[in-house]
């Protein structure tokens, strides 16, 4: 004869408790993996959509005429075809003038909107630069970003790039791969800029704001960067990995330029 036994009543409840903590408990994990997904992957996948779609229309627009042809006159705009000279060496200074930067932009850009093309050969990046660092309105669209105030591709001092290093097209993602001669090629509606990689600054602090100053040197670690005005891009992005603790920064020199 089989002997039937009871769960004591003041079980129950706890069992049930238990039970609906489990599922709550999957539930959250489910919903985590899902965010995880979305950041790794799916911001990734549509944002380098977006880019490659910018950087084929930008190229589209510059084989057409220039909308902005009229508008040379703005403030800080050389007239179409203008051409600066080189900037010299600095007293006492070794270093040779750098390339004339050829013709300046028609007009100034806006800002969020994407107005030059950036190509790293070596580490096959193509992506386009649109005006300020905004997260929404730039970076999160795996645009690089200009810093407001640096120079202007191929003009005299700094310019000023930041990228995401992680989700989000990650267009920086293996900026710390550069090496010294690298390419750092900027195409603009009238020219192309070549700069090479010159100096790498591995981390420093995200408030370390002489990195893109016109003569680039770091405040926090004050034996990286230049002592002497020229033609220079700077590439920024957080570091380490998956973090925004501080920032990787590379340094280029402009090498040539031809127009379109």
């Amino acid at each position: 004869m089989r002997v039937r036994t009871r769960t004591p009543s003041r079980l129950r409840p706890l069992g049930r408790v238990l039970w609906g903590g489990a599922e709550a408990v999957v539930t959250l994990g489910l919903v985590l993996l899902l965010l995880v997904a979305h950041q790794l992957w799916w911001t990734n996948r549509a944002a380098r959509h977006e880019a490659r779609q910018t950087v084929r229309s930008l190229e589209q627009q510059w084989e057409g005429p220039d909308p902005g042809a009229g508008e040379g006159a703005r403030v800080g705009a050389a007239p179409a075809g203008a051409v600066a000279s080189a900037v010299p060496p600095a007293p006492g200074s070794s270093e040779p003038s750098a390339p004339a930067p050829g013709p300046a932009p028609s007009a100034r850009p806006r800002p969020d909107r994407p107005y030059a093309v950036l190509r790293l050969p070596s580490l096959r990046v193509t992506a386009p630069i649109a005006e300020g660092i905004s997260k929404h309105g730039v970076l999160d669209k795996g645009y690089v970003g200009h810093y407001a105030g640096t120079a202007q591709p191929g003009r005299a001092g700094n310019l000023a790039l930041a990228g995401h290093r992680n989700t989000h097209g990650e267009p920086f993602r293996h900026l710390d791969r550069l090496r010294a001669g690298d390419r750092i090629v900027v195409e603009t509606r009238e020219a192309v800029f070549t700069y090479l990689v010159d100096k790498i600054l591995p981390e420093t602090s995200a408030r370390d704001g002489g990195v893109i100053a016109p003569v680039p040197r770091s405040a926090v670690r004050t034996a990286y960067g230049y002592g002497e005005r020229g033609y220079y891009v700077t590439l920024t992005t957080c570091t380490p990995e998956f973090t925004s603790r501080y920032r990787l920064v590379v340094w280029g020199r402009l090498a040539s330029t031809r127009p379109r």
